[in-house]
């Protein structure tokens, strides 16, 4: 009992120690960089190396294009989070795998920084060819300088519409016409980008709900069973879940799961467009 107390009584004092060891590591650091830079200055005869910024005006349509395409890479950089969520596969994919996680039982596991991960790298393989179809129709010819700005944007985003639309649903895709109260609508092509969207939110989700619930069914069969057994035996008061869980991880692995998630993931997608 005594080796018991002295080791909490030595994780307390390490708990209340970190702060103080996180900002002695800091300054640390900030020491190493600044010794860094006194060693360069002297070993460079007493030139420390500089960024400077400069507004000036200039006569060369050149400068101009620079300009704006510094101003478009800014732009795209604060609305790459929410671009990623509204017109990517992104929202289905990390939508299965949070109904999976919680159909497996396991919690926090994978952790969320984990199904986000691989909910990106997989939505970047699966819209690489509409990737490759924005740059080569849009974005390589405006940095070349053979397109103007409204019809490079144009162009970029038809490939995006296309692939979207693939996924929408009719229904979906009406109710927001309906809504938007747009007149002379005789094809797809007549739809503003606008209403595109929200359709296709709402479509994903739906779709995500229908493969989370396939995903779900034969998990809580696996639930019920190991219930129903341990109702039987009169083991009321050991949770189910920890006899059900070791069941659906060896059902999981059997079945190769991982394989068959992510590659009915992207065959959902290889239908309509989006490989």
């Amino acid at each position: 009992m005594g080796s018991l107390a002295l080791r909490h009584r030595w994780e307390e004092r390490l708990r209340s120690a970190l702060p103080a060891l996180a900002a002695g590591g800091l300054v640390v650091v900030l020491i190493g960089v600044f010794a860094g830079l006194v060693y360069a200055q002297q070993a460079g005869g007493g030139a420390f190396p500089s960024l400077r910024i400069e507004l000036s005006t200039s006569g060369e349509p050149s400068d101009a294009r620079n300009l704006i395409q510094i101003l478009i890479l800014l732009t795209l950089l604060t609305l790459a989070p929410a671009l990623i969520i509204m017109v990517t596969p992104f929202t289905r994919i990390i939508i299965v795998l949070s109904l999976l996680r919680s159909a497996l039982g396991t919690q926090q596991s994978p952790p969320n920084q984990v199904l986000i991960g691989l909910a990106l790298f997989l939505t970047l393989f699966i819209m690489a060819p509409v990737n490759k179809q924005i740059y080569e129709q849009g974005l390589r010819p405006y940095f070349a300088g053979e397109i103007e700005l409204p019809e490079a944007i144009e162009r970029s985003e038809q490939p995006l519409r296309q692939f979207m639309l693939a996924q929408t649903r009719k229904k979906d895709l009406e109710l927001f016409v309906r809504m938007a109260e747009l007149e002379n609508v005789e094809t797809v092509e007549d739809v503003p980008t606008y209403v595109i969207i929200p359709a296709f939110l709402i479509s994903e989700l739906k779709t995500a709900f229908e493969i989370g619930f396939i995903i779900f069914v034969p998990f809580l069969i696996i639930d019920m069973v190991v219930s129903s057994i341990l109702l039987s035996m009169g083991m009321l008061m050991l949770p189910p879940i920890l006899i059900s869980l070791p069941f659906k991880l060896l059902l999981f692995i059997v079945a190769d799961g991982w394989n068959l998630i992510f590659g009915s993931l992207v065959l959902s997608f290889k239908q309509a467009g989006g490989l």
